[in-house]
């Protein structure tokens, strides 16, 4: 069960790396080493969970090597030097990008309800800011794993993301002004292609979303998500998709939101999430929905805290370990971002039983 004595997760640790590629992941690999091997250890431990050989899992996971190297090679490069730096194997490494996806290869994917994501544009604001947020939901085994990464790499936009150790892309901002985030959807035909999680760094090295919405578009996806994303000029959507198709949701208002169920009308039909997910999630979305009209017109980063930390339940945004619908799945951490000001505020675990701590580009 639940309960209200959640104790608050250390705060991420972060790093700020610089080179190309291959020395990016080899420097994220060295300096999180201990991170990332227990990372690969949980990772290897819910594949045994699920019946699933951990050496078949890793084994299954580089198949999808050729299409990073076809249409990122850069992140094949730098998931390359993430396992050399910390002294594991490719398909290690490989493994730590695709949770979801080699689970579906073994029939064992199930839909999940992870994730509340929300954007707040200049009118909806208290002033003339914009701000894309996130309560990352995964499963409780992620607790402790995330840190924070500043990369600087020649010719490309630099990145400040959270992220699990060891996983190359998950969501963050670029100093172009540009923040992706996302959230898990679920539909038939997952497929061997580009992973999902890899497609938030895909669409962080465009410089606005009409950009990264084009690039994403290029790219054979290996299953759904829905990134949402923002930029300088304050545009913002809503990237819902499958793995062949696509619709763009814009905001209502000045405001955005998402969680996990399709809402474009065209993609509705794709949606095989279980009822119960589908309860948790469209009570999530008109829970964020309803936090956010409230204060709109006066939305700022302490409104948008106490959004993120509503404890409505039994659907809440701040998620303990042992709550419905899964009591697997917990609020791992909760991210509120200003791309334009290039910073990031991170609560370690349930915000609503932890303290924001902001990041930023290095000066």
């Amino acid at each position: 069960m639940a309960t209200d004595s959640h104790a608050a997760d250390p705060a991420p640790p972060r790093h700020r790396f610089h080179g190309g590629h291959r020395d990016l992941g080899r420097a994220h690999g060295e300096e999180c080493r201990d991170l990332v091997v227990e990372h690969l250890a949980r990772a290897r431990t819910r594949m045994a969970a699920l019946g699933v050989d951990p050496a078949d899992a890793t084994m299954a996971a580089v198949e999808y090597a050729p299409y990073v190297k076809r249409h990122a090679l850069g992140l094949h490069e730098e998931i390359t030097g993430v396992a050399e730096g910390a002294g594991i194997g490719l398909e290690d490494a490989y493994l730590l990008q695709l949770r979801a996806e080699v689970a579906d290869l073994f029939e064992r994917r199930r839909s999940a309800s992870e994730c509340s994501t929300f954007v707040a544009t200049a009118g909806a604001t208290a002033g003339d800011g914009s701000f894309i947020a996130q309560n990352i939901d995964l499963p409780n085994d992620y607790r402790g794993l995330g840190v924070v990464l500043e990369l600087h790499a020649p010719g490309e936009p630099a990145v400040l993301q959270y992220t699990p150790a060891g996983q190359v892309s998950y969501v963050g901002i670029n100093d172009r002004g540009l923040g992706v985030f996302a959230n898990f959807l679920s539909c038939d035909g997952w497929r061997r292609g580009f992973p999902r999680y890899l497609l938030s760094r895909a669409a962080l090295g465009q410089d606005d979303v009409p950009a990264a919405t084009a690039v994403l578009r290029t790219i054979p996806r290996a299953s759904s998500r829905n990134l949402i994303m923002l930029d300088a000029a304050h545009r913002a959507v809503s990237f819902e998709n499958t793995v062949e198709r696509d619709m763009c949701l814009e905001p209502d208002r000045g405001i955005l939101t998402h969680t996990n169920h399709y809402i474009a009308d065209a993609l509705t039909e794709a949606e095989t999430a279980t009822p119960d997910d589908l309860e948790n999630s469209r009570t999530r979305l008109k829970r964020l929905r309803e936090l956010l009209d409230r204060d709109r017109g006066c939305l700022d980063l302490d409104r948008l805290i106490a959004v993120a930390r509503d404890r409505s339940l039994p659907h809440a945004l701040s998620r303990l370990p042992g709550e419905p619908p899964d009591p697997h799945l917990s609020t791992v951490a909760s991210v509120i971002a200003e791309p334009s000001a290039g910073r990031m505020h991170i609560a370690p675990g349930p915000p609503s039983h932890s303290t924001y701590r902001t990041y930023a580009f290095a000066k």
